[in-house]
């Protein structure tokens, strides 16, 4: 019972720390001038990454490899099946073509890396020195472009009539919750799956991937629900990107990860959930509507099912 009020209290954490987060790195990001694809590939992705970050550094730290890598490639996974899949449902989501053109080379290329470098079940300093790299060229490139000038749309109302000081001091507020959400669930997590004799990876891939998930799951259905689809499916690339080349690059950094349980099925489902999405935006010339949405959700479920009678 305290493992499970641990869990149910650290999501809630990093619900709440999460949107005064993004709430407040969206508010200063107006002070840029950024576009809404742009703010949700790199403030907004920055900002709801953040819960990954923190699971999986205290997970590596308390030698738990599992749950850190788990619970990037779960968050990965759900970010596309549930989140993007939610959001669909909610209103269509549209991406320019030129747009989709420029982003997808580099969302496909960090989920080929991550199963490239993973596949032998050890991720390496030098590996991460690598992915960290390759992030600070991602953020240097995102912002590098045409949208640089871009006018952001408006994400959220909250505090919106507070100045850029104010909204320091949100995004403060939401980091301490943040990094205090994911202690309380990366503890529940590791208790309860010892205590059940479940493996951690498998917690890792369900519990911990979906709760530091809900930042992406309500900044993404609120982006939708007010027609601001690009920031929508920007926040899912850079969230994704980042939970590869931040999150997995500084834990790697940090703590080497060894991983001792077969991981290769999920790292080829993320890839493959990755090429749906392509599959998908294509063949609704580059827009998501409720048909994409249920096909995401069910795919999704489905793995979560045979994830959990141990068929992946």
């Amino acid at each position: 019972m305290l493992d499970l009020i641990k869990i149910l209290a650290g999501m809630a954490l990093l619900y709440y720390g999460g949107d005064f987060l993004v709430t407040g790195s969206v508010r200063f990001a107006r002070y840029l001038k950024v576009s809404s694809f742009v703010i949700g590939a790199t403030v907004l992705a920055f900002g709801t990454s953040a819960p990954e970050l923190a699971a999986s550094i205290l997970a590596a730290l308390n030698d738990a490899p599992e749950l850190a890598m788990g619970n990037i490639i779960g968050s990965n996974i759900a970010n596309i099946g549930l989140v993007l899949g939610l959001a669909c449902l909610i209103a269509p989501i549209t991406i320019a073509s030129s747009r989709f053109k420029r982003e997808y080379p580099p969302f496909l290329l960090s989920a080929l890396l991550i199963l490239f470098l993973a596949w032998d079940l050890k991720i390496h300093q030098p590996e991460g020195v690598l992915m960290v790299g390759l992030l600070a060229i991602y953020i240097w490139r995102s912002f590098h472009k045409e949208d640089l000038n871009a006018q952001p749309e408006e994400e959220a109302r909250l505090f919106l009539d507070k100045g850029p000081t104010f909204q320091v001091v949100l995004i403060l507020i939401g980091l301490i919750g943040l990094v205090s959400g994911a202690k309380l669930l990366v503890s529940g997590g590791v208790s309860i799956a010892r205590n059940l004799g479940v493996g951690e990876w498998f917690i890792g891939i369900t519990v911990v991937a979906i709760g530091t998930s809900l930042p992406e799951i309500v900044s993404s259905i609120m982006a939708a629900r007010r027609g601001h689809g690009e920031m929508a499916i920007g926040n899912i690339f850079g969230s994704n990107i980042f939970n590869i080349l931040m999150v997995l690059g500084i834990t790697s950094i940090i703590h080497p990860l060894n991983i001792t349980e077969p991981i290769h099925p999920d790292l080829i489902m993320a890839t493959g959930f990755t090429c749906l999405l392509f599959i998908l935006t294509l063949r609704g010339k580059h827009s998501l509507g409720k048909i994409s949405g249920v096909i995401l959700l069910i795919t999704y479920f489905l793995y979560i099912v045979l994830k959990g009678i141990g068929k992946l």
